[in-house]
């Protein structure tokens, strides 16, 4: 595979993450996945963070975006993609969430990625306290 591939189905996949699943066949059985409150390996498991953010998405936002603002290769062996999630939370008063991160993305020798590693711009907590006021 090559690393512009693995790009452009990043650039295609990633704004509808909370839409519909994306494809799994640019990481490697193994992918190791982290970010501030997740952290496991395998495929398996990273198929179902994808369908928990689904799940999770639909059920608990009355609208919620993945905007994807560039994807770019920054090494040989790395890929970076920055983010920001928005969304507004089915409670009457419709308090919203916001908050800016980036994936770091490894390739092995083959570029596939068998690492993922989200980082955000705040602490979970921070985010979590969106919660509670008015948006």
């Amino acid at each position: 595979m090559q690393v512009e591939q693995v790009v452009d189905t990043l650039k295609a996949e990633l704004p509808t993450l909370f839409e519909k699943d994306i494809s799994y066949g640019i990481y490697t059985k193994g992918v190791y996945f982290q970010d501030p409150v997740n952290k496991f390996q395998g495929k398996i498991n990273y198929r179902i963070i994808f369908w928990t953010l689904r799940f999770h998405g639909q059920l608990f936002f009355s609208e919620i975006y993945f905007d994807l603002h560039d994807v770019n290769q920054t090494a040989l062996d790395t890929i970076v993609a920055n983010w920001t999630v928005r969304g507004i939370l089915r409670v009457p008063w419709k308090a919203g969430i916001f908050f800016n991160g980036y994936s770091t993305y490894k390739l092995d020798e083959n570029n596939l990625i068998y690492q993922h590693i989200d980082t955000w711009d705040r602490q979970p907590g921070e985010i979590l306290k969106q919660f509670l006021g008015k948006s």
